[in-house]
């Protein structure tokens, strides 16, 4: 894995992948990747099985995760730093409600 000379990006097997955010907390960032993981677990899950549904649900909640992290939607370096934070918080939180409206979200532990 290699940085790009602005470091906004790094390259995997010559394939550029934009990085995170590197202005959010750590423990956000956590979060983040934590809701990221479950749902490339989910996705996984979803596909083997073939629930069509739980997929959508999967690849939703990835998707959020990844706007949260700054690695898709508008380009993290050109926003304010404040403002950035604010929308991976407020991304967080919808990523926890999903969680809570989950019929089985008592039995998982939140991040």
């Amino acid at each position: 894995m290699t940085a790009t000379p602005d470091e906004h990006f790094f390259v995997v097997d010559g394939r550029r992948w934009r990085r995170t955010d590197p202005a959010l907390p750590e423990d956000l960032a956590a979060a983040l990747r934590s809701h990221l993981g479950r749902g490339r677990n989910a996705v996984k899950q979803a596909k083997r099985s073939g629930d069509e549904d739980a997929l959508a649900a999967a690849r939703h909640r990835n998707g959020l995760a990844k706007h949260g992290l700054g690695e898709r939607g508008p380009e993290w370096w050109t926003r304010p730093e404040a403002d950035r934070i604010a929308d991976a918080r407020a991304t967080l939180a919808e990523l926890d409600a999903l969680d809570s409206d989950s019929p089985d979200a008592s039995s998982r532990p939140l991040p």
